[in-house]
């Protein structure tokens, strides 16, 4: 049988400090083992989906638009860099996404629309951050470390948001490929 792999996400649209940032700390940690997410790629997931079949995607697709109910158009910051794992075994690195209540009420109601829908998706938490890339392996730590911590506190940018989409990922060796599926305006 064929599946989707799908997922819900905010679209982010890199402006210079994010670019800038994003493209230093590719370069200093060249050296390292990082799979990157490149820039057209990085998203802010409200949820993953996962493997789907496709005949549910009507049923996803009017969960999603009934989740925008009594959200408003708001402003995200993406500032902090961190990252997910010890400093000792590292996992991801990421830029952080401040409070929002509405980033918070949107997530839920995606989560409790598609539970309606009988759509259950991973059981992950919502914790908002884009992902930069997936570390294999550090190389020198110490200096990782010290790097982190010069970009813990960075503002990044904001981004005004109106809408979230729909996505299918393609996982292919070179790289995922996102296809947006279907868009929801608030």
């Amino acid at each position: 049988m064929e599946y989707l792999r799908l997922f819900a996400a905010i679209k982010i649209e890199p402006q210079e400090p994010f670019s800038t940032t994003y493209h230093f700390l590719r370069q200093a940690l060249d050296f390292n083992i990082i799979k990157w997410v490149e820039p057209d790629n990085i998203h802010l997931t409200l949820k993953f989906i996962g493997n789907t079949v496709p005949d549910e995607v009507p049923q996803i697709q009017a969960a999603l638009n009934s989740a925008c109910s009594g959200i408003q158009a708001f402003d995200l910051r993406i500032s902090r860099t961190g990252i997910f794992g010890s400093f000792y075994d590292p996992k991801v690195i990421w830029f952080g996404i401040d409070e929002n209540e509405t980033l918070q009420k949107l997530a839920r109601q995606v989560s409790q629309q598609l539970e309606t829908a009988g759509i259950l998706g991973d059981r992950q938490n919502f914790v908002p951050h884009l992902t930069l890339g997936r570390i294999r392996e550090i190389k020198d730590k110490k200096y990782f470390q010290q790097l982190m911590g010069r970009f813990h506190d960075v503002e990044i940018q904001q981004q005004h948001v109106s809408g979230f989409n729909l996505y299918e990922s393609q996982l292919l060796r070179e790289g995922p490929i996102h296809t947006v599926i279907d868009r929801y305006s608030f």
